[in-house]
C-alpha cells in the first residue's frame, strides 16, 4: 500500500484549491523513462478510471492502475519544501537504485 504524508497531503489539496476545473484525485504513476530506468509521474484527474486503485487520504484521493501497484507498494509520498529544494519525494522500498533528483529510480 502507498503512504502519503501530511505533508504531501497538504501540498495536494493546495494544488486541487488552485487547479481549474473538477478534480477526482491525483494520479500517482510509474513509467519508463528518466535516468534511472523508471520515473514517478503525477497528475490531477478530473475522472476516476473504472480499474483505478483509489486510496483516500483524509480528503486527498490518490488514484493508481492495476499496472502500477506493484512499483508503488510500500512507498512513502512525501513533500519537502526548504531553502534547498520544493517538490515531492518518493521513498520507494521497490527501488534497487535511485538518480540524485529522486524523481527516477530502478526495479
Amino acid at each position: 500500500m502507498l503512504t502519503v504524508t501530511p505533508n504531501a497531503q497538504q501540498a495536494i489539496s493546495r494544488f486541487i484549491q488552485n487547479y481549474q476545473g473538477p478534480v477526482a484525485g491525483l494520479r500517482i504513476s510509474v513509467s519508463d523513462g528518466g535516468c534511472s530506468g523508471y520515473q514517478y509521474g503525477l497528475q490531477l484527474e478530473n475522472q476516476v478510471a473504472d480499474d483505478d486503485i483509489r486510496l483516500v487520504f483524509d480528503d486527498v484521493v490518490v488514484l493508481i492502475t492495476p499496472d502500477n501497484q506493484a512499483l508503488l507498494d510500500g512507498c512513502v509520498v512525501d513533500f519537502v519544501e526548504n531553502l534547498e529544494e520544493s517538490g515531492f519525494k518518493f521513498e520507494n522500498p521497490n527501488a534497487k537504485a535511485a538518480c540524485n533528483c529522486g524523481k527516477s529510480f530502478s526495479a
